[in-house]
């Protein structure tokens, strides 16, 4: 006790200590993903396959995968972009994908947007959004819908009415992660 009172009085007055040093603003740079950010992408990704129901994946992605899915995007030209620190660290990815194999779907895409868990609630999904939809209107798409789980997604959610997206459905009890059975809601936005 006489020790915690000794280190209380060898401490400056408030006005004498040196301030805190300000967090550095958060930063980065949006650019076309490459195949060397995949690696990186994926653990963004495998992160929530392992700790969340946004996705309904159950098994970790591999780099394979993943590799053919960027490589079939390039040949549609469709977006995938990555949002890069001014470290060169990858905080999170957005791509459009085709929303059904059928070519009467070629101009409608599935859209998806993950960050890192540091980079949450920074404004990074709002400009991967924002850019993500400028690029798939350049490549094309005329409409982007989005399916997102009911529950544990609202942010998701307000992400994409943000974005002028419409809530055009719910489908119940379509998944079963972690013991237990999610819907989705399906979003759509026409990029016309």
């Amino acid at each position: 006790m006489l020790k915690d009172e000794y280190e209380k009085r060898r401490q400056l007055p408030r006005h004498l200590r040196k301030a805190p040093e300000p967090e550095a603003p958060f930063g980065f740079e949006l650019r076309d993903a490459t195949l060397a950010d995949l690696p990186y992408v994926r653990e963004i990704y495998n992160h929530y396959v392992a700790n969340s129901t946004v996705t309904f994946d159950e098994e970790p992605q591999t780099l394979k995968e993943l590799r053919a899915k960027f490589q079939s995007l390039q040949k549609l030209g469709f977006p995938f972009i990555v949002a890069e620190s001014p470290g060169g660290q990858i905080l999170g990815f957005a791509y459009v994908y085709p929303w059904k194999a059928k070519a009467a779907y070629r101009f409608t895409v599935e859209n998806s947007i993950y960050l890192g868990p540091a980079s949450t609630g920074k404004g990074l999904g709002t400009a991967l959004m924002a850019e993500l939809l400028t690029r798939a209107k350049a490549a094309g798409v005329r409409e982007v819908v989005a399916v997102i789980a009911d529950k544990g997604a609202e942010s998701s959610i307000r992400l994409h009415e943000q974005f002028g997206f419409t809530e055009i459905g719910h489908m119940g009890k379509v998944g079963f992660k972690f013991g237990r059975w999610l819907g989705t809601v399906l979003m759509q936005k026409s990029l016309k």
